[in-house]
C-alpha cells in the first residue's frame, strides 16, 4: 500500500515540495494505489530528509518526491506513471557517488533502497542480486555458502552503481571486471517493459549494459558469477613518509612478479590525531598467512606505525577501507591512471604536493590519494570492444577522494583535484594518444 503525505501542508520554504505540478502527483499517488511503493514528500520532515542524504553533502538535492518501491512491478509502475507526467526523475542505490546522478532537485528519486535481497545457488555458484543492494549484503550471504564474486573495495557501496560502470575489486586480478562476471540483468526500460538481457537475449543491451547501464534503464536485478573463496590474508599497514621509497619500490617488485594471487594500493591520508600524512598500503593475498608475509615483507618490515593485517574471511575484506570512506562531508572523486615501473621522485611530488594542500587548508585530512595496483591481466584480455566500458589496458587506477566540510572551499577543491590527476596521468599515466579513458566511477564532479 501507497503511504503519502500531504503535499499541500504548510512546510517550511527549505522543506516545500518541488516543482511537480498537481496533475503530476495525483499521476504518481494513483501509480502507488495497489502497489508497496511508497511515496514521501517534503513535508514528511526528518523522514524525508534522511531520505535526500548522500553520501557526499554535495549531492544532497531537494526532491519533489522519493518513491520507494520494494519490487519489479513497482518499478514497472512508477516509470509508466513518471514518463507519462514527463517528470524528471533519477534512480538511487547506494547513493555513494559524487556525481549527483542519483539525486534531482524538482524532480522524483526512485529509490531501491527496499530492493536489497540477495539469493546464492551454491550448486550454480551464482548470486542474484536487487539493484538497491549493497556490497555487505552481497558478501555476507555469498560468505555463507564459502562462495565469492569481483564485488566493491568499499563495502557500503551499492552494487548497481560499481557494476553499470565496470567494477573491480580484489579478486580481478583473477577473474577480472565485476562486469566480465555479470550473467544477466533484469531492467525496466523506459517503456516500463522488464526484459533480461543476457549474451543469448537481447545481447546488444547486456553490451552497453556493461560499462554504460545507467543508460538504458532501471536494474532491478543482477545476476553474477561466483566462485570458492576461503579465508584471505588482507589488512592495511600505515608508514612514516620517509619509506615512501621503500614502497615505491615494493610497488616495482609487486609489479614485475605478482602472479594474480596478489594486489595492493598505496597512497596517502592523514591518520586521526597523526601530525603528519602518512603512506598507506592496502595488502591482499589469497593464501596462507606465511606465504602472504614472506611476499610482503619488505613493507612488513619497515616498522608500520599501524599494522591492522592478518587472516581474515573474505566476505570482510571490502570492509578494510571503510574507515577512509564514511557518510559525512563534502566530496569529491578523480581518477587518472599510470603505467609502472613508478619514479620515485615523480611519487615523491605527488606526495608533497597532496600533503602541501591537506595540511595548509582546515579539516581536510580525510582526503585520499590511491595508487590501485591490482594485476591487470585478466581484465585487459577481455577486447575493449566486447563491452561498453573502455577502462581496460596494461596499466593501473589512480583514485582521489578528498573530503571537506565548508562549502566556500568547494572550487579550491575542484581546481586541486583537476591538478593533480592531470599532473598524475602526463607524467606517469598511459599516452593520451592511446584513447584509454579513467575509470568511469571516478568520472565523477558535482
Amino acid at each position: 500500500m501507497a503511504t503519502t503525505s500531504d503535499p499541500s501542508s504548510n512546510a517550511p520554504p527549505s522543506l516545500q515540495q518541488g516543482a511537480i505540478p498537481a496533475a503530476a502527483k495525483a499521476a504518481l499517488s494513483h501509480a502507488a494505489r495497489g502497489t508497496s511503493t511508497e511515496l514521501v514528500f517534503p513535508d514528511a520532515g526528518a523522514a524525508y530528509a534522511a531520505l535526500i542524504a548522500r553520501w557526499s553533502a554535495t549531492c544532497e538535492r531537494r526532491a519533489a518526491a522519493i518513491a520507494l518501491p520494494a519490487t519489479e512491478a513497482d518499478v514497472q509502475a512508477m516509470v509508466r506513471a513518471l514518463r507519462a507526467a514527463q517528470v524528471p526523475f533519477v534512480v538511487a542505490g547506494g547513493r555513494h557517488s559524487t556525481s549527483s546522478s542519483s539525486a534531482v532537485r524538482d524532480g522524483v528519486v526512485l529509490d531501491l533502497r527496499r530492493m536489497r535481497a540477495v539469493a546464492v545457488d551454491a550448486k550454480r555458484k551464482t548470486v542474484a542480486v536487487q539493484g538497491g543492494a549493497l556490497w555487505e549484503d552481497v558478501d555476507a550471504e555469498a560468505g555463507k555458502h564459502g562462495l565469492a564474486t569481483v564485488g566493491g573495495t568499499v563495502n557500503h557501496t551499492g552494487v548497481g552503481g560499481l557494476i553499470l560502470g565496470g567494477g573491480w575489486g580484489w579478486l580481478s586480478a583473477k577473474y577480472g571486471l565485476t562486469i566480465d562476471n555479470l550473467l544477466s540483468v533484469r531492467i525496466v526500460l523506459a517503456d516500463g517493459r522488464a526484459v533480461t538481457a543476457s549474451k543469448d537475449e537481447n545481447a546488444d543491451l547486456f553490451w552497453g549494459v556493461r560499462g554504460a547501464g545507467q543508460c538504458f534503464g532501471v536494474v532491478t536485478e543482477f545476476v553474477l558469477q561466483a566462485y570458492d573463496q576461503g579465508p584471505v590474508f588482507a589488512g592495511l599497514i600505515a608508514l612514516t613518509p620517509d619509506k615512501l621509497a621503500k614502497v615505491v619500490e615494493f610497488s616495482n617488485w609487486h609489479h614485475a612478479n605478482g602472479d594474480g594471487t596478489q594486489a595492493m594500493s598505496f597512497g596517502f591520508s592523514q591518520p586521526p590525531g597523526a601530525p603528519v600524512v602518512a603512506v598507506l598500503v592496502a595488502m591482499f593475498y589469497d593464501g596462507p598467512e606465511e606465504k602472504a608475509k614472506k611476499y610482503f615483507a619488505p613493507l612488513l618490515e619497515s616498522e608500520p606505525i599501524m599494522n591492522h593485517t592478518g587472516i581474515i574471511p573474505y566476505d570482510q575484506v571490502n570492509a578494510m577501507l571503510n574507515s577512509a570512506a564514511t557518510w559525512g562531508g563534502r566530496k569529491i572523486f578523480g581518477g587518472s591512471n599510470i603505467v609502472l615501473p613508478l619514479d620515485t621522485k615523480f611519487v615523491q611530488s605527488i606526495y608533497d604536493e597532496f600533503s602541501q594542500f591537506i595540511m595548509g587548508n582546515e579539516k581536510m585530512g580525510e582526503s585520499l590519494i590511491l595508487f590501485e595496483l591490482v594485476p591487470f591481466k585478466k581484465i585487459a584480455s577481455v577486447p575493449v570492444n566486447e563491452t561498453a566500458c573502455g577502462n581496460r589496458g596494461e596499466y593501473y587506477n589512480v583514485g582521489t577522494l578528498f573530503r571537506w566540510y565548508d562549502e566556500k572551499q568547494d572550487q579550491m577543491v575542484r581546481e586541486f583535484n583537476r591538478k593533480l590527476n592531470r599532473k598524475v596521468k602526463e607524467e606517469a599515466g598511459v599516452k593520451k594518444s592511446s584513447g584509454v579513458g579513467v575509470y568511469s566511477n571516478y568520472l565523477c564532479k558535482f
